[in-house]
């Protein structure tokens, strides 16, 4: 039987999980968990990063993840779904990675200064969020990974782990780790409701767990045509966000969709109520499931501590190899 790719991912528990979550992530992981041998983290010490100041609000919103990745059908039984910082050898790695990498290697990385810029109040000026992208390598080279989903704004930090990966091997004389390839999101850009990217932070997201009402309000809010100011007008899909979501979420209705917008043969108001409709449909049962996950604690817990116990032996497997090849343990 041919082996299967090794493919590790991860989300931060930073907040709530909403729309872009299941267009760029987890409808990937469905998929991967079909066809790869997969390791899925909850990156709880990377939200510490920039959560410090409010690290005991982590583990509600751990469950509360974890909830959302189970009702939409990540399966423990199909993948290692596990905690990071509930796996020590992440940091030991990461330790061992920060005596190799120049310190030029992690300034150069462009997330570092557009997140500096971004979350100003977080106060992020700190050694540990320089070396952010060194621990997503640590995450990553511990159990061999071959394969990470990311997104084009994450392939610097994908580089530096080959360069990383390069450097350990060229100084050490050995050649333990894969150099890990990326799996390119091809999730289009999801915008929030106002127009904005999609993010807690703007508050314009619409959540997994969204009720009735809710999702209701917010597609109402939401941008459409700007030239298409009559019903009587003929309108541009293209630069529509409702209709974008009509393609990403329910690719069966944009044909029908595309002719009712050109042809103004409904209006934005009925559009939006029919995306309404479907979404609400769409999220019935899942939203029961997820409450019914988040009343039995002992349940999530047990998956995590089983898949942080299977996720701890690949790595401390790796850690013993490093070590090893670096001598100085006795």
């Amino acid at each position: 039987m041919k082996k299967k790719v090794r493919v590790l991912s991860g989300m931060r528990p930073t907040g709530r999980l909403h729309l872009g979550h299941l267009s760029g992530v987890l409808s990937e992981w469905l998929r991967l968990q079909e066809e790869c041998q997969c390791f899925f983290m909850v990156a709880d010490l990377h939200a510490l990063m920039s959560e410090y100041k409010n690290s005991s609000s982590l583990k509600e919103i751990i469950y509360d993840n974890l909830a959302d990745w189970l009702s939409w059908g990540i399966s423990p039984e199909k993948a290692v779904v596990f905690v990071q910082s509930d796996v020590p050898e992440h940091m030991e790695l990461f330790i061992t990675l920060s005596l190799i990498t120049p310190l030029g290697w992690l300034y150069r990385c462009p997330s570092f200064k557009e997140q500096m810029q971004q979350l100003r109040s977080k106060e992020i000026n700190t050694y540990a969020f320089l070396g952010y992208p060194l621990l997503q390598t640590a995450d990553i080279i511990i159990y061999k990974a071959e394969k990470v989903p990311v997104g084009q704004d994450q392939l610097p930090h994908l580089e530096l782990a080959r360069e990383v990966v390069r450097r350990f091997h060229t100084l050490y004389g050995c050649n333990i780790f894969p150099q890990p390839q990326p799996i390119v999101s091809k999730a289009p850009k999801l915008l929030g409701v106002d127009g904005r990217k999609m993010s807690n932070s703007y508050n314009n997201c619409i959540y997994l767990s969204e009720d009735d009402a809710g999702i209701r309000e917010k597609i109402e809010q939401m941008v459409t045509d700007p030239q298409r100011i009559h019903k009587t007008d003929m309108g541009h899909p293209e630069v529509c966000s409702v209709f974008n979501y009509y393609s990403v979420f329910f690719p069966q209705k944009r044909q029908e969709v595309e002719e009712w917008c050109r042809n103004a043969a409904r209006g934005c108001r009925e559009c939006k109520r029919i995306l309404a409709e479907l979404f609400q449909e769409k999220f019935f049962q899942v939203r029961k499931l997820k409450a019914r996950l988040l009343k039995e604690k002992a349940y999530l817990e047990d998956i995590l501590s089983k898949g942080s116990a299977r996720a701890r032996k690949v790595a401390a497997e790796t850690m013993q190899e490093v070590n090893k090849i670096l001598g100085y343990k006795l």
